[in-house]
C-alpha cells in the first residue's frame, strides 16, 4: 500500500482537499489515519476557535522551557518574556467593576458582557498591542506540527523492496498494474499489487503460482484496485515467482477460477 507523504498529510490537515483518491486512502489506512490525526490537533492548537470533533484537552500544554526557547530563537524583546500560555496569562480576566472609565493600558480589559445589544469581542487589547506575541505563537505552532510529521515519518516502520512485476492483462482482458514484495524490519514480508481498473464479474483474488502453473497460493482477495497481502512465513518466492489476480465467481469453490485477469513474475 503506497502512504500519503508527509506533506499531504499536512495539506490536508489544513483543510485542504486533495482528490477523491487521498480521501479513500486516508478512511482505508489505519497508518496515515493516525498521522493525519495527530496533524490536525496541531492545527487545532493553533486555530482554537475550529470545530473539529475532536474534543478539548487533546493536547497537553507546553512547559515554560518551551516558551522560552521560541523567545531566544526569535530574538524577541523583555517585554514579551513571559510565558503567555503560563499560569498567569490563561487565568480568567477580572470582572468588570461599577465604573465606566477605561482601564490603564497595561491592564487587560474586563470580561466581555452585553452593552447595546451587542456582543463584545473576547480577549484583552494587551494582546492586540503584542505582536510578537502572535508571531512567537504562530512560531510555536508551526514547530509543533514540524514534531509531529517528524514523529509520523520515525513511527512507520522501515520497509526493505524485495522483487516487483509488471502486471500484464491476460486474455481478453486490458487492465495493467504492478506489484511488488517489500519486508519490515522484523522478517514481515507483503505482497503489494495495483491494477488500474477492477475488471472482475465475480470478485479478483489474489495469488502467487509456481512457473510451471502446477501449484499456486492464495493471498486473498482484492475489493479495490489495490491491496496488501501478508506472505506466508517460510513460502520461498523463487518456488512460486508469479504473481496472478483472477476473476473468481461466487460459487464457493476456492479452487482457482482459470480466469486471470492481470500476470506477472517476480524479479529482484
Amino acid at each position: 500500500m503506497q502512504h500519503l507523504d508527509p506533506e499531504s498529510l499536512s495539506l490536508l490537515a489544513l483543510g485542504e482537499d486533495l482528490g477523491d483518491d487521498a480521501a479513500a486512502h486516508l478512511r482505508s489506512c489505519p497508518d496515515c489515519a493516525e498521522d493525519y490525526a495527530g496533524l490536525r490537533r496541531a492545527v487545532v492548537a493553533a486555530k482554537p476557535g475550529l470545530d473539529t470533533g475532536l474534543g478539548a484537552g487533546a493536547l497537553e500544554p507546553p512547559g515554560p522551557r518551551v516558551w522560552a526557547g521560541i523567545h531566544s530563537a526569535l530574538g524577541l524583546s523583555d517585554a514579551v518574556a513571559d510565558d503567555p500560555l503560563g499560569p498567569s496569562r490563561t487565568q480568567a480576566p477580572p470582572a468588570a467593576g461599577p465604573t465606566t472609565a477605561a482601564p490603564p493600558p497595561p491592564v487587560p480589559l474586563p470580561a466581555p458582557k452585553e452593552r447595546d445589544g451587542r456582543k463584545r469581542p473576547r480577549g484583552g487589547a494587551g494582546w492586540m498591542r503584542r505582536p510578537g506575541v502572535w508571531l512567537a505563537a504562530a512560531a510555536a505552532a508551526a514547530l509543533l506540527t514540524a514534531g509531529i510529521v517528524w514523529s509520523a515519518q520515525q513511527s512507520r516502520p522501515a520497509v526493505t523492496p524485495l522483487a516487483q512485476a509488471e502486471l500484464a492483462p491476460v486474455d481478453r482482458h486490458s487492465a495493467s498494474g504492478v506489484a511488488r514484495v517489500v519486508e519490515t524490519g522484523d522478517g514481515q514480508r507483503t505482497l503489494e499489487v495495483r491494477v488500474d481498473k477492477n475488471e472482475a464479474r465475480g470478485y479478483q483474488e489474489v495469488w502467487l503460482i509456481a512457473p510451471d502453473l502446477s501449484r499456486l497460493v492464495s493471498l486473498g482477495v482484492m475489493t479495490s484496485d489495490a491491496g496488501s497481502f501478508a506472505v506466508p512465513a517460510g513460502l520461498d518466492l523463487a518456488k512460486y515467482p508469479i504473481v496472478d489476480v483472477s476473476d473468481e465467481p461466487m460459487d464457493g469453490n476456492p479452487a482457482h477460477s482459470s480466469v486471470s485477469i492481470v500476470r506477472g513474475t517476480l524479479s529482484s
